[in-house]
């Protein structure tokens, strides 16, 4: 199927519950990189937290590859603000800092293969171990990104560890593939309404400042996110597709 036509399927997805996704456990939610979390599952984890349902974030890479120019944050800089963003994004989605876990993997050298990817899922399986989680959340495999991809394939090793626990995936970068992009089959899933949380979220996205504002403003190549991606995540629904593993 077309990546156009697949995502306009995505979209039309039926809405369901979070019990449905979860069936009334934990969660974990596993970001390729600091801010993934915010705009792919924003909702969801503000809506699973205020139910009080363990929710616990892993953010795989350290970040530093968003801005590899600076002067003024060379990468042990920036990995240190990148967390940092990361924990107050967590708050205001009301996670505690405790229950977020950062792998530290390299940025945009995500290992999806090898002992350090072993490692790196029995780190996901352990923290899902530890909260009940029913369901893992992961960026889509077809993310036009080698970290979203890896770190997809990180979870779907980290899911076949773990037994029961079912894996859903988010896409964030897809939303950019060329139309005629062949993705597979149609897509399996739900929408979570998050309406009464996109407030939230889009405070939680904004905590973000090195990816969203001019924060550092000392790297021609710098990333940053643009009005069209935020307004694609701002939305009163996220998507989350049923992942094979």
């Amino acid at each position: 199927m077309r990546a156009d036509a697949f995502l306009a399927a995505a979209e039309a997805l039926p809405f369901a519950d979070l019990d449905t996704l979860t069936g009334g456990r934990g969660l974990v939610v596993v970001a390729p990189h600091p801010d993934d979390e915010s705009l792919g599952c924003g909702g969801l984890i503000a809506q699973a937290c205020a139910r009080g349902l363990p929710v616990r974030l892993v953010v795989v890479s350290d970040g530093v590859g968003s801005h590899p120019n600076s002067p003024s944050y060379p990468p042990a800089r920036l990995r240190a603000l990148r967390e940092a963003e990361t924990l107050a994004a967590a708050a205001v989605l009301g996670l505690s800092a405790e229950h977020v876990h950062f792998l530290g993997l390299p940025d945009r050298h995500v290992p999806a293969a090898g002992q350090a990817a072993e490692d790196a899922a029995e780190a996901i399986a352990a923290t899902a171990r530890a909260c009940g989680a029913g369901s893992l959340f992961v960026t889509w495999g077809h993310d036009p990104h080698c970290d979203h991809a890896a770190s997809a394939a990180l979870a779907a090793m980290a899911v076949r560890r773990l037994g029961s626990v079912r894996l859903f995936t988010y896409p964030v970068w897809g939303w950019t593939l060329p139309a005629e992009t062949e993705v597979g089959p149609p897509p399996r899933g739900i929408r979570l309404d998050v309406g009464r949380q996109l407030l939230t979220k889009t405070t939680a996205i904004a905590a973000h400042r090195s990816q969203t504002t001019s924060l550092i403003d000392d790297d021609p190549q710098g990333f940053r996110l643009d009005e069209t991606m935020l307004a694609r995540f701002a939305r009163p629904f996220e998507i989350f597709l049923e992942a094979e593993t």
